[in-house]
């Protein structure tokens, strides 16, 4: 494929996202982004393309173009192809809307989130960093997962002892005893259901508050997220079933999408007061790149509690991986580990920049 790096929409600490234009010679192609990194620094882009790759095609994940490798300023990139989500994510939507979305909204945003969990654990694969910035929009109503980079086999193994994803969604499982399976997909969309409706993380948390008093509350302690009493009976029904503490008695999501929270809900949330006049254009794959005018990504909401890349193939992290090599005996003395005295860098927010 024969195409030229467009304007920067985001970066992280994987590297870069930019628009994708086609070379004067073809005018048009499907609408799409590329994320970038150094060769040496691509180990959760690659991931997220063997996950894509062994996933295959479903309407709620974001598709995969492809990848390739190119040197640019003496540097070797390994550049990965996604489709290009022209309304953002729904965090985004979530500011859009002041700050809370209503309650109906939440219920179709939350069946096309289910949708997607379906197939992606009825392929064996575990998401691990469900979240609104990881929910791309469409202005056709389409609702994609993306981020695929903590993504992993169901019941895979950690290497390391850390969290995998956004401290604040992370499962009790996974404090206690780093376990990663399905389930935890299932608390984080618990979490972002009360994202949604709030407009505020589903733990209060205060920056420069104890870590460990944070994983003791959601691993150890008998408290679960608070549930607003505001919110319909069936939607607090739906947050209970997601928020269980013990995994093997959390509802999947097949079940949940027979709960009455979200049975019935139209499957497409429209995005655009134009959506009619559109639907020809955007059902086609081939758009006019003269088309883009937003960013669709943008940084995270919570600078200080965001997804950390895995570390497992990094020799830069060697280190911290050791001092996680065995694993702990108890819930207390995994947050112990996890709390150490030493500062440890949760976020990778200082790389992000706001470019439009």
């Amino acid at each position: 494929m024969e195409w030229v790096r467009g304007e920067t929409i985001g970066c992280g600490s994987f590297g870069t996202v930019n628009l994708v234009l086609p070379k004067k010679s073809f005018p048009k192609s499907p609408l799409m982004a590329v994320k970038s990194a150094q060769t040496l620094a691509s180990v959760s882009l690659k991931n997220e393309k063997q996950v894509l790759d062994q996933l295959g095609l479903c309407p709620q994940i974001i598709r995969c173009f492809g990848d390739e490798y190119t040197v640019e300023n003496g540097e070797k990139l390994y550049n990965l192809f996604l489709e290009y989500a022209n309304n953002g994510s729904l965090a985004d939507q979530v500011k859009r809307s002041g700050g809370s979305l209503i309650e109906s909204d939440a219920r179709r945003y939350a069946k096309s989130i289910l949708k997607g969990l379906r197939f992606v654990h009825g392929r064996g694969f575990v998401h691990c960093d469900i979240k609104p910035e990881n929910i791309l929009l469409f202005d056709n109503g389409d609702v994609k997962i993306a981020d695929f980079g903590l993504a992993m086999r169901n019941g895979e193994k950690q290497r390391t002892m850390e969290i995998r994803g956004t401290p604040l969604n992370i499962a009790p499982e996974s404090v206690n005893g780093n376990v990663y399976g399905s389930p935890v997909d299932i608390w984080a969309l618990g979490c972002a259901v009360l994202e949604m409706i709030t407009g505020k993380p589903a733990w209060d948390f205060e920056p420069g508050t104890s870590v460990a008093a944070l994983l003791v509350r959601i691993g150890v302690s008998d408290e679960l997220p608070g549930i607003p009493a505001e919110l319909s009976e069936e939607g607090k029904d739906f947050l209970g079933k997601c928020f269980v503490k013990d995994p093997e008695n959390r509802w999947t999501a097949d079940m949940l999408l027979d709960h009455p929270f979200v049975v019935g809900d139209d499957d497409n949330i429209e995005m655009n007061p134009c959506h009619e006049e559109q639907e020809e254009a955007s059902a086609s794959p081939q758009c006019s790149f003269e088309e883009f005018s937003e960013s669709p990504r943008c940084p995270f909401h919570f600078p200080d509690w965001v997804s950390t890349q895995s570390r497992a193939s990094s020799q830069e992290n060697s280190s911290f991986a050791s001092s996680f090599s065995s694993y702990v005996s108890s819930p207390m003395e995994r947050i112990r580990e996890l709390a150490w005295d030493r500062t440890l860098v949760w976020s990778i927010s200082g790389n992000w920049i706001t470019l439009r």
